[in-house]
């Protein structure tokens, strides 16, 4: 899979998750791209490791399912990165 497909499944993926996990992530279209790339390389990642999955082909459910779920986890993490931050603010 080449650049432009990582960065479409990125996309996808990233929206995608924002619309499982709704809240306040905060982020336009640019941090859904980043959360989605950075997602699908991590779920790739994820997925090769445990279950041997291999992301090279961009209408694949293995590749998709992996995107999403990796975009899932970093919308968890940018979350609790970003309440966090919220909360100091706040406070001072």
């Amino acid at each position: 899979m080449g650049f432009i497909a990582y960065l479409i499944l990125g996309l996808i993926a990233g929206a995608i998750a924002k619309a499982i996990l709704p809240g306040k992530q905060g982020g336009g279209i640019i941090a859904t791209l980043i959360i989605g790339v950075i997602g699908a390389m991590l779920g790739g990642w994820i997925g090769g490791a445990l279950f041997g999955v291999q992301m090279d082909a961009f209408f694949s459910l293995s590749s998709w399912l992996c995107a999403i779920g990796g975009a899932l986890i970093v919308l968890i993490i940018w979350g609790f990165i970003t309440s966090k931050m919220g909360k100091k603010d706040k406070a001072a």
